[in-house]
C-alpha cells in the first residue's frame, strides 16, 4: 500500500512541475538526488563493513559472551516461561547483545529464531505469549551501546563528531526499555 502512495505522490509532483514549466528544475533535481544518493550509499557500505568486522573481533574476544553471561541473570527473571528453556533464553541473549552493539542485521536471525523458541513455548497459538510480547518490546527498544549505524550516517554526511550521540542513545533507549518492561509487566497483570 506504501509503494502505491508513495508512486501517486511522485507522479503528481512530477506531472504538476512538468505543466508548470519547471521540467528542467525536476530532471536537475532528480539527477542530482541520484548522485548523491550512490555516494552515501557506498560510503555507508564502507562503514558498516568496519563496525561489523569490529563487532566480530568483539564476538571472537569474548566481549559478546561476557555481556551475554551478565544478562542472562536478568533475563530470566524478566522471562516467565523462557527462563526454563535454554534454547529460547540464549536466542534472546543473543539478539538482545547484538542489538547492543549496534548490529541490528546481525540481530535479525536472533530474534526471528528467539520467536520461534517462544512460540514453541506458547501454549495458546494463535495469539502472543506475556514472553513475546516483551521480547518484542525488548528489540524494539533495546539498550545500544555503541548505535553504529546513525554513527556510520552521521560519518557519511560528514559530521566533524560522529560519535557523539552515544551518551544521549544510551539514555534514550535505557528509558525506552524501562517504560517498556514496566508496561509490558503492568498490562500482564491486566490482560
Amino acid at each position: 500500500m506504501i509503494n502505491i502512495i508513495w508512486f501517486f505522490i511522485l507522479s503528481f509532483g512530477i506531472c504538476f512541475g512538468v505543466l508548470g514549466g519547471r521540467g528542467e528544475e525536476i530532471s536537475k533535481a532528480i539527477i542530482l538526488s541520484s548522485d548523491s544518493t550512490v555516494k552515501l550509499v557506498i560510503s555507508l557500505a564502507g562503514i558498516m563493513c568496519l563496525w561489523c568486522g569490529v563487532m566480530k573481533i568483539a564476538e571472537r574476544s569474548g566481549l559478546m559472551g561476557r555481556i551475554a553471561k551478565i544478562m542472562k541473570p536478568i533475563l530470566k527473571i524478566l522471562f516467565k516461561k523462557a527462563a526454563r528453556d535454554e534454547k529460547s533464553i540464549g536466542a534472546i541473549v543473543m539478539n538482545l547483545t547484538a542489538n547492543m552493539m549496534g548490529l541490528s542485521n546481525a540481530a535479525t536471525p536472533f530474534g526471528i529464531k528467539a520467536m520461534e523458541e517462544l512460540k514453541r513455548l506458547n501454549e495458546r497459538k494463535d495469539e502472543a505469549s506475556d514472553d513475546m510480547s516483551l521480547f518484542l518490546v525488548l528489540n524494539a527498544a533495546c539498550i545500544q551501546f555503541v548505535p553504529t549505524t546513525v554513527i556510520s550516517i552521521r560519518a557519511a554526511v560528514g559530521s566533524k563528531n560522529p560519535a557523539e550521540t552515544i551518551v544521549p542513545g544510551i539514555i534514550a533507549t535505557s528509558v525506552a526499555a524501562i517504560v517498556g518492561i514496566i508496561c509490558c509487566k503492568v498490562m500482564e497483570k491486566y490482560f
